[in-house]
């Protein structure tokens, strides 16, 4: 059983917008055309990712999947914050 519920429409529709946002999240990664644009693309991953967790958490009745997501999106900034102050002081 994968599912403990049915999915309706409006799970679906998550899915697929979730699904869009990281396939256009990935390109952008693989094709910025400078770092920033890279760090931004991971950073909205990031954010993706969390909104997963969460949707996986309501879908799945388990809230195991929220203290993840809070753990990783406080991760997620720190790196991205990180990331930032490395090419600020590598322009400087």
């Amino acid at each position: 059983m994968i599912f403990p519920n049915e999915l309706n429409l409006a799970d679906l529709v998550v899915i697929g917008l979730l699904s869009a946002g990281l396939l256009l999240s990935l390109l952008r990664f693989w094709l910025g055309p400078s770092t920033p644009d890279r760090i931004i693309a991971v950073d909205t991953l990031s954010v993706l990712i969390t909104a997963s967790m969460v949707a996986m958490s309501l879908w799945f009745d388990n809230q195991i999947y929220l203290d993840v997501a809070l753990v990783y999106v406080v991760l997620a900034f720190i790196g991205v914050i990180a990331l930032a102050r490395l090419i600020e002081r590598g322009n400087q």
